[in-house]
């Protein structure tokens, strides 16, 4: 992984951790598959809600905060809520 993709991962992380009730349950895992590179967020069941938020309005932002940030480094990341 590159430096500026840490970045963005501990952005992301940052901002999760700050959301949950459990923050050291919050993982952030970069990953690549054929269709590009992604950022898988674990968070613990009990938190899951807040995360994706009320109509995925959380989720959306978080997606749209991470896109921002890679259009400095320009790249492409996803981002991945794992259940």
């Amino acid at each position: 992984m590159t430096e500026p993709t840490a970045d963005v991962r501990a952005l992301i992380e940052h901002i999760a951790k700050a959301i949950v009730d459990e923050p050291a349950q919050v993982v952030v895992a970069p990953g690549e598959d054929q269709d590009g590179k992604f950022l898988e967020l674990e968070v613990a069941p009990n938190d899951l809600g807040k995360v994706i938020g009320r109509g995925g309005r959380t989720a959306r932002a978080l997606r749209h905060i991470l896109s921002a940030a890679c259009v400095k480094l320009d790249d492409r990341i996803e981002l991945e809520i794992i259940e």
